[in-house]
């Protein structure tokens, strides 16, 4: 039978979110409902509330999760009822182009659940990224449940379903960061803490964090950067040259997502180096940079969306690194939060004064 559950909702853009009851269906063909544990509080939840992702209201917000499988529809033989999961908005479909050419992480039809949960009067709603996790229970593709070590506390583990494994990601994934490899990430928020964690992962000899919050910066250090660059004292482009030798660094990640901070990165890696943009922009930004400077420099410049990864890969990767003490995903977490905190969380988080807030149920 559907059941009703607590979920928080954005109903219209830029309104304080409302924590409503709404309905959850019985899982049907390739769907599973998942008792939310955990999920945590992203900027592209607030990005969906302010209207920034599109207009299709109303939203039921939270994608970054981790919980138990509690049931599955009637084909579904790879879950069962029990199974611990981290949430991925990315499952790839098999069939499309690029999963047919070995590419999954670039998969252009990613699966999602095929019937709406609802309000109380029918109103279908939006989850945010096909799975809406702010909700004691969701109904998701099955292909979105990723199991994982069970050893692995949902406070810590659903921050893989988002912003964790897009800087990882970024860093190792599309970066490609390698031993004795000079890295510079430039924003130290989640996603950018998350790439400098990936690089020190990864064997980088040298990993420059740029931020213009020292706070940000100190916890920077506490995920391996070697060295720490506040831009409101100093060229950040400078600085990073004056650290590798006048060259710049080999791997730059932009976690910022404007024009400004995007010309930085360009200009403070080396020749032949690479730029990787995980920072999210809005529409209307544009840069303008000369031609002859992307022709000489040489190099790529890549975007990288959710860390170019492959969730049934690499979220149980992180687990294990986690588990091992080699990823400290607790690092993460500022704060834990009811499900009628949300609202505050994202003053908070705009405000920069947390890495993570977390939901707990």
């Amino acid at each position: 039978m559907p059941q009703e559950v607590r979920a928080v909702v954005a109903r219209e853009r830029n309104a304080p979110v409302e924590v409503e009851t709404i309905v959850v269906p019985d899982p049907g063909p390739g769907e599973a409902v998942v008792k939310v544990l955990a999920c945590g509080v992203c900027h592209t939840d607030l990005h969906y509330r302010q209207g920034g992702i599109n207009d299709e209201f109303p939203f039921l917000l939270g994608h970054e999760a981790a919980g138990l499988v509690e049931s599955v529809g009637p084909d579904v033989t790879d879950l069962k009822p029990g199974d611990y999961v981290v949430i991925a908005w990315r499952a790839p479909c098999g069939g499309c182009r690029s999963c047919r050419r070995g590419r999954p992480w670039y998969c252009f039809d990613s699966r999602n659940a095929a019937q709406p949960m609802t309000l109380l009067d029918g109103t279908p709603l939006s989850p945010a990224l096909g799975i809406g996790a702010f909700a004691e229970k969701t109904l998701v593709h099955s292909g979105q449940c990723v199991k994982v070590d069970p050893a692995a506390r949902p406070e810590a583990a659903g921050l893989i379903g988002c912003g964790v494994m897009a800087g990882f990601g970024a860093a190792v994934n599309t970066g490609a960061v390698g031993m004795g490899d000079a890295v510079a990430v430039i924003g130290c928020g989640g996603v950018g803490n998350a790439a400098i964690a990936g690089a020190a992962v990864a064997g980088a000899r040298l990993i420059a964090a740029v931020d213009i919050d020292d706070a940000k910066l100190d916890a920077a250090t506490r995920f391996g950067a070697t060295h720490t660059i506040n831009s409101r004292d100093a060229d950040p482009v400078a600085a990073v040259r004056e650290l590798t030798g006048g060259n710049g660094a080999d791997v730059v990640i932009e976690a910022v997502g404007i024009a400004e901070t995007y010309r930085q990165a360009f200009y403070m890696r080396d020749h032949a180096g690479t730029v990787v943009q995980v920072g999210v922009p809005t529409p209307e930004l544009k840069i303008e940079l000369p031609l002859i400077d992307l022709f000489s420099r040489g190099g790529a410049l890549k975007s990288s969306w959710y860390g170019d990864c492959l969730p049934s890969r690499d979220f149980p990767l992180l687990v294990d690194l986690y588990l091992s003490g080699k990823l400290d995903l607790d690092g993460f977490v500022t704060e834990t939060i009811g499900l009628d905190e949300v609202e505050d969380a994202f003053e908070r988080m705009h405000s920069g004064k947390v890495l993570r807030s977390v939901v707990v149920f």
